[in-house]
């Protein structure tokens, strides 16, 4: 038996990709599945309180969408201010701090601290495990690492992201340096 709740579909997450999925382009089956291998994480983390549910698929179906809509390497605030408006336009009731957070400090180093902490931290976490392909952990076993990488394949997800890093930035390495100095938090 799972030790980790793994839901295939997300009604709400599919929901949100629709007005996205043609913009995403050909990237959207990786984007997609990251999405639901760290709205997994997130959840696992926050022990499947669905009250924490719409706002962490929220925040994990905008949380790199400034890549494709902006075609920015520093991409954290414009996907911010994607959900954030997105989030208004639609009524969805978000907490627009929650979201913002829950966005903004997904690629801290160190452990978030502040209003909002532990969805904040949860989406932290899970971000870090999907990012580095589950060499860190939090806590995870590799098994369940593994089992949620198996249900969501990668299908290219982290290639994507050194594809973008080139053609934003003039070329890989200009460009890893870019994401680094935009999107990483202490």
């Amino acid at each position: 038996m799972s030790q980790i709740d793994i839901q295939l579909e997300r009604p709400r997450v599919e929901m949100l990709f629709a007005r996205y999925k043609d913009q995403i382009g050909d990237d959207y089956p990786g984007y997609r599945n990251h999405v639901y291998r760290t709205i997994t994480y997130a959840m696992h983390f926050l022990g499947n309180d669905a009250e924490y549910e719409q706002l962490v698929e929220t925040a994990f179906v905008y949380h790199d969408i400034g890549l494709w809509t902006d075609h920015e390497l520093a991409y954290l605030e414009p996907s911010e201010a994607v959900a954030l408006a997105d989030n208004e336009k639609f009524d969805w009731g978000l907490d627009p701090e929650a979201l913002r957070g829950a966005i903004h400090w997904h690629h801290k180093i160190s452990p978030y601290k502040g209003v909002h902490q532990k969805v904040i931290e949860a989406c932290r976490k899970a971000d870090w495990i999907d990012a580095s392909k589950g060499t860190i952990r939090k806590g995870l076993s590799k098994d369940i690492i593994a089992e949620v990488e198996a249900a969501f394949p990668n299908l290219g997800f982290h290639d994507t992201l050194l594809r973008l890093a080139k053609d934003y930035g003039g070329s890989t390495l200009v460009g890893g340096v870019k994401v680094t100095l935009g999107i990483v938090k202490w």
